[in-house]
């Protein structure tokens, strides 16, 4: 046999054990390759909701009241799962744009991506001391003047402080009539926010707060206005002072039940890692 059939012969032998190897599939040895951490890896979560727990929990006043009980047991049944009866709003939740307007998308005719944006947290804490204030124009404008334009179809979140009543009921804050009082987005800012399109087709209002409009607009004409094409609002979160005010984003869960006005849920924050100093 000369060179040149010795070379075509080799060629042909490995060919064929590569071929093997192919039909092998599974049974195949594998190699773990270490390709280092990926970009997902390296993300902060925050947990920006409150824990499900009908005996913290403040359900808004006529909501359908929640409750939580043990069905099955380890000892008596092998298994352990309990039943939960609750409304789509109760707890840390969100809102899909047919809470509010008849015809409108719901929770299964939105897109995964109308559930994922970009975070603007704008810290109101000091000025929400009072109960009845409202997110104005010029708190958004002067966000934007320290840390950059809001983006785009954005979730713009009111940071107030007021997850630190949860559980009680100062959470609530009735005065002697019973009405609410808690801040939320000025009607005025909330349509600058839709006129610039930082809301755009999709984006969010989000508070920690029972919802993004002041307790007393029993109208609820802010929630009203923002939801519309796939625009969603975020309510009862918690945990917002770990987000940064631009930069993060959010991930909305929750089971997208059929036909529904929004979900409980776990609303995370994902944090990107900060820059190396130069």
């Amino acid at each position: 046999m000369n060179k040149k059939n010795v070379i075509v012969a080799a060629l042909l032998g490995i060919a064929f054990l590569y071929s093997l190897v192919l039909s092998a599939g599974a049974t195949a040895p594998s190699v773990r390759v270490d390709r280092g951490k990926s970009a997902l890896d390296k993300l902060h979560l925050v947990n920006l909701a409150h824990e499900n727990n009908p005996k913290r929990t403040p359900g808004f006043p006529g909501d359908p009241k929640f409750t939580l009980t043990t069905s099955f047991t380890v000892p008596e049944d092998g298994f352990y799962l309990q039943y939960i009866k609750e409304g789509e709003h109760t707890g840390t939740h969100w809102a899909a744009p047919c809470h509010f307007r008849k015809g409108a998308a719901c929770a299964d005719d939105l897109w995964p991506r109308d559930l994922y944006l970009p975070a603007v947290v704008v810290d109101v804490r000091a000025k929400a001391e009072d109960p009845d204030y409202e997110v104005t124009i010029a708190d958004l404008k002067t966000f934007e003047a320290r840390y950059g334009r809001i983006p785009r179809g954005a979730a713009v979140i009111a940071w107030t402080g007021w997850d630190r009543k949860w559980g009680t009921p100062a959470y609530f804050n009735f005065d002697s009539e019973g009405n609410l009082h808690q801040p939320g987005f000025s009607l005025r800012s909330v349509r600058w926010l839709l006129r610039t399109q930082r809301l755009d087709r999709r984006g969010a209002l989000g508070t920690d707060t029972f919802g993004p409009d002041p307790g007393t607009d029993t109208n609820y004409r802010a929630s009203s206005l923002l939801l519309r094409r796939h625009r969603i609002d975020l309510e009862n979160l918690t945990r917002l002072g770990q987000l940064p005010p631009i930069g993060a984003y959010i991930l909305v869960g929750g089971p997208i039940n059929d036909k529904g006005s929004g979900s409980t849920a776990t609303i995370w924050g994902l944090v990107p890692p900060s820059p190396a100093p130069e």
